[in-house]
């Protein structure tokens, strides 16, 4: 990935969905050939010159301070997602090689046991480039089997854009996918030189007709919590809170746990499919290391 054009299109986009009047701009009678902000009106919102800005975007301004930094995230309206891509953009280049992966990952025994022991809710565990590393019972019956699916298409992006059973299974499924876009998006400016996450874009690029155009929008997020809903074709729609948590020792493994409410419709549900066994949702079966 090009760093400095990754640079220059997120600012872009950025700039361009603010309008002088939501930054509190007065009309300045100039015709206006871009929509959102001009440069030079995002430079004065940030109290920044306009030469400097445009070297910023142009990935030519060295390493900028964290003041110019949280004064351009003001500028521009950034959310916490957006703040943390922008500064993994102007990361150094030799920190950016530091991040790039190096072997497969692997999940500890332990954390194979409490998906087990979590085993009244869908739980799962997601690597790098949304890679699930480990399910429980639950998970596998609700999303997909993953275990069945060959290591390499144990992916959860794969699964919501590429699996047509997920447009009819996953609730809100554009809204969903849109957003799985944007983590990968996210992803790609933390770890520009991570060659197994740029063939997955590509992938995804020639087999999914939305995602360039996701993908084009520059959107990033960092999904810790949120609601989904799954329209199960057996037990019937599945309503979810979800939170997630950061493996203890290893920052590149996140726990994904799906809660419900007690005595709701879907916790009825669940315990229906909890006693639903077939040979692929009776066991919990350690996932193949990555």
């Amino acid at each position: 990935m090009d760093s400095r054009s990754e640079l220059a299109d997120f600012l872009r986009t950025r700039r361009s969905r603010l309008t002088p009047d939501q930054a509190g701009l007065p009309e300045d009678g100039r015709t206006r050939r871009v929509p959102g902000l001009r440069r030079d009106e995002a430079a004065r919102l940030a109290g920044v010159s306009t030469e400097y800005y445009t070297r910023l975007e142009q990935g030519r301004a060295g390493n900028p301070s964290p003041e110019v930094l949280e004064a351009l995230s003001r500028a521009l309206r950034l959310d916490a997602s957006e703040k943390e891509h922008l500064h993994n953009l102007l990361a150094r280049p030799k920190a950016a090689a530091r991040r790039t992966p190096t072997g497969p990952q692997r999940v500890r025994p332990g954390l194979h046991l409490m998906l087990q022991t979590l085993q009244h809710v869908p739980a799962y565990i997601l690597g790098r480039r949304t890679d699930v590393l480990a399910s429980n019972r639950l998970a596998r019956a609700v999303l997909t089997d993953f275990d069945a699916l060959p290591v390499p298409a144990r992916n959860l992006a794969r699964y919501y854009l590429l699996d047509p059973t997920a447009r009819q299974t996953v609730g809100d499924w554009e809204r969903v996918a849109a957003q799985t876009a944007a983590i990968l998006r996210l992803e790609a400016g933390l770890r520009p030189h991570d060659r197994q996450l740029a063939d997955l874009v590509g992938e995804l690029m020639l087999r999914s007709p939305e995602f360039t155009t996701w993908w084009n929008d520059h959107r990033v997020l960092r999904c810790t919590h949120g609601a989904k809903l799954y329209h199960h074709p057996v037990v019937g729609d599945l309503h979810f809170v979800f939170e997630s948590f950061q493996v203890p020792g290893d920052a590149e493994q996140t726990l994904y746990i799906y809660n419900v409410e007690p005595g709701s419709p879907t916790e009825q549900s669940l315990r229906l499919l909890e006693s639903w066994s077939t040979p692929a949702l009776t066991t919990d079966r350690p996932a193949t290391a990555r």
